[in-house]
Protein backbone atom coordinates (compact mmCIF):
# COMPACT_ATOMS: atom_id res chain seq x y z
CA UNK A 1 0.00 0.00 0.00
CA UNK A 2 1.48 3.36 -1.02
CA UNK A 3 0.53 6.75 1.13
CA UNK A 4 0.31 10.17 0.49
CA UNK A 5 2.68 12.99 1.34
CA UNK A 6 -0.05 14.15 4.18
CA UNK A 7 -1.00 10.61 5.08
CA UNK A 8 2.86 10.05 5.74
CA UNK A 9 2.92 13.24 7.94
CA UNK A 10 -0.01 12.13 9.68
CA UNK A 11 0.86 8.75 10.69
CA UNK A 12 4.00 10.06 12.01
CA UNK A 13 2.51 12.85 14.02
CA UNK A 14 0.24 9.56 15.48
CA UNK A 15 3.11 7.74 16.62
CA UNK A 16 5.46 10.25 17.74
CA UNK A 17 4.14 10.66 21.33
CA UNK A 18 4.58 7.04 21.55
CA UNK A 19 8.13 7.06 20.19
CA UNK A 20 9.19 9.81 22.41
CA UNK A 21 7.48 7.87 25.55
CA UNK A 22 9.73 4.92 24.47
CA UNK A 23 13.04 6.59 23.99
CA UNK A 24 12.58 8.50 26.99
CA UNK A 25 11.85 5.26 28.72
CA UNK A 26 14.43 3.77 27.55
CA UNK A 27 17.14 6.64 28.67
CA UNK A 28 15.64 6.36 32.04
CA UNK A 29 15.43 2.65 32.42
CA UNK A 30 19.44 3.62 30.90
CA UNK A 31 20.08 6.26 33.44
CA UNK A 32 19.98 8.86 31.70
CA UNK A 33 21.52 7.84 29.18
CA UNK A 34 20.86 7.94 25.95
CA UNK A 35 19.32 5.27 23.53
CA UNK A 36 22.36 3.49 21.82
CA UNK A 37 22.28 4.81 18.22
CA UNK A 38 19.06 7.31 18.78
CA UNK A 39 21.15 10.79 20.00
CA UNK A 40 19.08 13.82 20.35
CA UNK A 41 21.56 15.27 17.51
CA UNK A 42 20.26 12.37 14.98
CA UNK A 43 16.57 13.68 16.13
CA UNK A 44 17.45 16.30 15.29
CA UNK A 45 18.68 16.43 11.66
CA UNK A 46 19.16 18.98 9.07
CA UNK A 47 16.22 19.35 7.00
CA UNK A 48 13.98 18.33 9.47
CA UNK A 49 12.06 20.85 12.13
CA UNK A 50 10.37 19.03 14.90
CA UNK A 51 7.24 21.30 15.92
CA UNK A 52 6.09 19.94 20.30
CA UNK A 53 2.53 22.02 20.05
CA UNK A 54 -0.78 22.29 21.49
CA UNK A 55 -3.87 19.94 20.13
CA UNK A 56 -6.04 22.75 19.35
CA UNK A 57 -3.58 23.66 16.10
CA UNK A 58 -3.08 20.19 14.89
CA UNK A 59 -6.66 19.43 15.48
CA UNK A 60 -8.67 22.54 14.20
CA UNK A 61 -6.36 21.28 10.60
CA UNK A 62 -4.71 24.96 10.68
CA UNK A 63 -1.26 22.99 10.67
CA UNK A 64 -2.03 20.93 8.06
CA UNK A 65 -3.08 23.65 6.35
CA UNK A 66 0.56 25.77 6.81
CA UNK A 67 3.07 23.28 7.30
CA UNK A 68 2.79 22.07 3.79
CA UNK A 69 3.40 25.52 2.00
CA UNK A 70 6.84 25.45 4.86
CA UNK A 71 7.86 22.62 3.32
CA UNK A 72 7.52 23.34 -0.05
CA UNK A 73 8.91 26.74 0.24
CA UNK A 74 12.08 25.47 2.30
CA UNK A 75 12.50 21.60 1.86
CA UNK A 76 12.54 21.25 5.41
CA UNK A 77 9.72 18.29 6.92
CA UNK A 78 8.06 19.12 9.97
CA UNK A 79 7.46 16.38 12.64
CA UNK A 80 4.38 17.59 14.36
CA UNK A 81 3.87 16.50 18.07
CA UNK A 82 0.59 17.34 19.48
CA UNK A 83 0.27 17.54 23.05
CA UNK A 84 -0.82 19.84 25.51
CA UNK A 85 1.15 23.07 26.09
CA UNK A 86 2.41 21.72 29.40
CA UNK A 87 4.18 18.58 27.65
CA UNK A 88 5.30 20.45 24.95
CA UNK A 89 7.15 22.67 26.83
CA UNK A 90 8.29 19.79 29.01
CA UNK A 91 9.21 18.07 26.00
CA UNK A 92 11.49 21.55 24.87
CA UNK A 93 13.06 21.34 28.13
CA UNK A 94 14.54 18.39 27.69
CA UNK A 95 15.98 18.97 24.33
CA UNK A 96 13.21 16.85 22.48
CA UNK A 97 12.31 19.22 20.24
CA UNK A 98 13.06 22.39 18.09
CA UNK A 99 10.08 24.58 18.20
CA UNK A 100 7.26 25.00 20.65
CA UNK A 101 3.39 26.38 19.66
CA UNK A 102 1.60 26.81 22.46
CA UNK A 103 -0.82 29.35 24.48
CA UNK A 104 0.28 29.68 27.70
CA UNK A 105 1.77 33.20 28.41
CA UNK A 106 2.71 32.47 31.96
CA UNK A 107 4.45 29.16 31.19
CA UNK A 108 6.02 30.59 27.70
CA UNK A 109 7.39 33.16 30.23
CA UNK A 110 9.16 30.86 32.72
CA UNK A 111 10.50 28.82 30.14
CA UNK A 112 12.03 31.92 28.50
CA UNK A 113 12.68 33.56 31.46
CA UNK A 114 14.89 29.65 32.89
CA UNK A 115 16.95 30.05 28.92
CA UNK A 116 15.20 27.38 27.39
CA UNK A 117 13.31 29.49 24.46
CA UNK A 118 14.64 32.19 22.65
CA UNK A 119 12.73 34.64 20.15
CA UNK A 120 8.71 34.41 21.49
CA UNK A 121 6.53 35.86 18.82
CA UNK A 122 2.61 35.98 19.33
CA UNK A 123 1.20 34.37 15.46
CA UNK A 124 -2.61 34.88 16.07
CA UNK A 125 -5.50 34.62 18.91
CA UNK A 126 -8.96 33.11 19.02
CA UNK A 127 -11.03 32.30 21.74
CA UNK A 128 -11.77 29.88 24.44
CA UNK A 129 -15.63 28.67 24.80
CA UNK A 130 -18.16 26.13 27.00
CA UNK A 131 -19.89 23.84 25.21
CA UNK A 132 -22.44 21.87 27.03
CA UNK A 133 -25.60 19.86 26.55
CA UNK A 134 -28.33 21.56 24.42
CA UNK A 135 -30.86 21.34 27.21
CA UNK A 136 -28.35 23.95 29.23
CA UNK A 137 -29.21 23.05 32.77
CA UNK A 138 -27.40 24.99 34.44
CA UNK A 139 -28.73 28.03 32.55
CA UNK A 140 -24.96 29.49 31.02
CA UNK A 141 -26.52 30.66 27.90
CA UNK A 142 -28.10 33.69 29.76
CA UNK A 143 -24.50 33.89 31.81
CA UNK A 144 -23.31 37.45 31.95
CA UNK A 145 -19.51 36.50 32.07
CA UNK A 146 -17.54 33.29 31.90
CA UNK A 147 -16.93 33.14 35.68
CA UNK A 148 -20.83 33.42 36.15
CA UNK A 149 -21.42 30.50 33.85
CA UNK A 150 -19.00 28.45 35.66
CA UNK A 151 -20.34 29.65 38.82
CA UNK A 152 -23.51 28.40 37.73
CA UNK A 153 -22.15 24.73 37.03
CA UNK A 154 -20.74 24.32 40.16
CA UNK A 155 -24.54 25.62 41.91
CA UNK A 156 -26.32 22.99 39.59
CA UNK A 157 -23.81 20.24 40.20
CA UNK A 158 -23.77 19.51 36.78
CA UNK A 159 -21.27 17.18 34.68
CA UNK A 160 -18.23 19.18 33.34
CA UNK A 161 -14.90 17.58 32.10
CA UNK A 162 -11.50 19.11 32.46
CA UNK A 163 -8.53 18.30 30.28
CA UNK A 164 -6.61 17.91 33.08
CA UNK A 165 -3.46 17.69 31.24
CA UNK A 166 -1.71 20.92 32.28
CA UNK A 167 -2.49 22.29 28.97
CA UNK A 168 -2.68 25.98 27.92
CA UNK A 169 -6.74 24.90 28.17
CA UNK A 170 -6.84 24.14 31.42
CA UNK A 171 -4.56 26.49 32.69
CA UNK A 172 -7.28 28.81 31.79
CA UNK A 173 -10.12 26.88 32.78
CA UNK A 174 -8.29 27.27 36.39
CA UNK A 175 -8.56 30.96 36.29
CA UNK A 176 -11.82 30.89 35.44
CA UNK A 177 -12.70 28.89 38.45
CA UNK A 178 -10.95 31.04 40.42
CA UNK A 179 -13.03 33.97 39.45
CA UNK A 180 -15.55 32.12 39.59
CA UNK A 181 -14.76 31.14 43.36
CA UNK A 182 -15.37 27.48 42.93
CA UNK A 183 -12.52 24.52 43.77
CA UNK A 184 -14.00 22.27 41.37
CA UNK A 185 -11.38 19.42 42.19
CA UNK A 186 -12.80 16.45 44.15
CA UNK A 187 -16.54 17.65 43.28
CA UNK A 188 -18.61 14.27 42.12
CA UNK A 189 -19.74 16.23 39.46
CA UNK A 190 -16.02 16.68 37.93
CA UNK A 191 -14.26 14.57 35.17
CA UNK A 192 -10.36 15.29 34.90
CA UNK A 193 -9.83 13.34 31.58
CA UNK A 194 -5.91 13.82 31.22
CA UNK A 195 -6.63 14.04 27.50
CA UNK A 196 -6.13 16.30 24.50
CA UNK A 197 -8.96 18.83 23.75
CA UNK A 198 -10.59 16.30 20.70
CA UNK A 199 -10.69 13.61 23.26
CA UNK A 200 -12.27 15.60 25.77
CA UNK A 201 -14.82 16.85 24.01
CA UNK A 202 -15.49 13.37 22.76
CA UNK A 203 -15.68 12.53 26.52
CA UNK A 204 -17.96 15.52 27.80
CA UNK A 205 -20.63 14.50 24.63
CA UNK A 206 -20.51 11.21 25.63
CA UNK A 207 -21.42 12.51 29.34
CA UNK A 208 -23.32 15.41 27.67
CA UNK A 209 -21.06 17.15 30.11
CA UNK A 210 -19.93 21.32 30.56
CA UNK A 211 -16.42 21.54 28.86
CA UNK A 212 -13.97 24.92 27.90
CA UNK A 213 -12.85 24.40 24.59
CA UNK A 214 -10.75 26.31 22.05
CA UNK A 215 -13.36 27.66 18.99
CA UNK A 216 -11.45 25.98 16.57
CA UNK A 217 -11.22 22.21 17.76
CA UNK A 218 -14.78 22.56 18.82
CA UNK A 219 -15.71 23.63 15.20
CA UNK A 220 -13.61 21.13 13.52
CA UNK A 221 -15.38 18.70 15.32
CA UNK A 222 -18.75 20.08 15.42
CA UNK A 223 -20.63 17.53 12.80
CA UNK A 224 -19.52 14.80 15.01
CA UNK A 225 -21.25 16.02 18.40
CA UNK A 226 -24.17 16.96 19.72
CA UNK A 227 -22.70 19.69 22.35
CA UNK A 228 -23.74 22.97 21.23
CA UNK A 229 -21.81 26.11 22.47
CA UNK A 230 -23.27 27.72 24.74
CA UNK A 231 -21.48 30.59 25.98
CA UNK A 232 -19.24 32.03 22.99
CA UNK A 233 -18.61 35.59 23.83
CA UNK A 234 -15.91 38.18 23.20
CA UNK A 235 -15.01 37.85 27.09
CA UNK A 236 -11.85 38.80 27.74
CA UNK A 237 -11.14 36.13 30.32
CA UNK A 238 -11.33 33.54 27.67
CA UNK A 239 -8.38 35.71 25.65
CA UNK A 240 -6.62 32.50 23.87
CA UNK A 241 -2.98 33.54 22.20
CA UNK A 242 -1.21 31.48 20.30
CA UNK A 243 3.25 32.23 20.46
CA UNK A 244 6.00 29.99 19.29
CA UNK A 245 9.16 29.81 20.93
CA UNK A 246 12.43 28.52 19.87
CA UNK A 247 14.71 26.38 21.52
CA UNK A 248 18.06 27.60 23.07
CA UNK A 249 20.69 26.15 20.63
CA UNK A 250 23.31 27.50 23.50
CA UNK A 251 21.71 24.85 25.71
CA UNK A 252 20.88 22.28 23.22
CA UNK A 253 22.93 22.52 20.73
CA UNK A 254 21.90 19.77 18.65
CA UNK A 255 18.79 21.59 18.20
CA UNK A 256 17.86 22.46 14.59
CA UNK A 257 17.67 26.06 16.01
CA UNK A 258 17.95 27.84 11.93
CA UNK A 259 14.76 25.32 10.68
CA UNK A 260 12.81 26.60 14.32
CA UNK A 261 14.04 30.19 13.10
CA UNK A 262 12.80 29.88 9.68
CA UNK A 263 9.22 28.57 10.30
CA UNK A 264 9.11 31.05 12.25
CA UNK A 265 9.61 33.64 9.67
CA UNK A 266 7.27 31.78 7.54
CA UNK A 267 4.54 32.28 9.95
CA UNK A 268 4.46 35.97 10.21
CA UNK A 269 5.36 36.46 6.55
CA UNK A 270 2.34 39.10 5.34
CA UNK A 271 1.06 35.63 2.86
CA UNK A 272 0.68 33.10 6.08
CA UNK A 273 -0.74 35.69 8.14
CA UNK A 274 -3.69 36.63 5.79
CA UNK A 275 -3.66 32.34 5.23
CA UNK A 276 -4.05 32.05 9.00
CA UNK A 277 -7.14 35.51 9.18
CA UNK A 278 -9.21 32.93 6.60
CA UNK A 279 -8.46 29.69 8.08
CA UNK A 280 -12.27 28.78 8.75
CA UNK A 281 -14.23 31.07 6.89
CA UNK A 282 -14.52 28.41 4.05
CA UNK A 283 -15.28 25.42 6.64
CA UNK A 284 -16.63 26.81 9.53
CA UNK A 285 -18.37 30.09 7.65
CA UNK A 286 -16.78 32.28 10.30
CA UNK A 287 -12.85 33.64 10.83
CA UNK A 288 -11.40 31.57 13.77
CA UNK A 289 -8.12 33.45 14.32
CA UNK A 290 -6.99 36.70 14.02
CA UNK A 291 -3.14 37.47 12.81
CA UNK A 292 -0.52 39.02 15.44
CA UNK A 293 2.21 40.14 13.30
CA UNK A 294 4.75 38.66 16.09
CA UNK A 295 3.61 41.37 18.37
CA UNK A 296 1.69 39.68 21.93
CA UNK A 297 -0.73 41.30 23.31
CA UNK A 298 0.28 40.45 26.62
Amino acid sequence: MRFSPMARRRYAAAIMPALLALLLGARDFLGGAAPSGCSGAQAHAAGRLLLATTTSLADSGLLDALVPGFTRQTGTRVDVVAVGTGQALAQARRGDADLVLVHAPELEGEFVQAGFGLMRRCIAYSRFALAGPADDPAQVRSAPNAADAFARIARRGAPFVSRADGSGTELKERAVWKLAGVEPRGHHWYFPSGSGMAAALTIADQRQAYVLTDLATYLAMRPRLRLELLYDQEDPTLFNQYAAVAVNPSRFPHVNFAAAAAFVDYLLSPEVQLQIAAFGRDRFQRPIFTPLGGQCIK
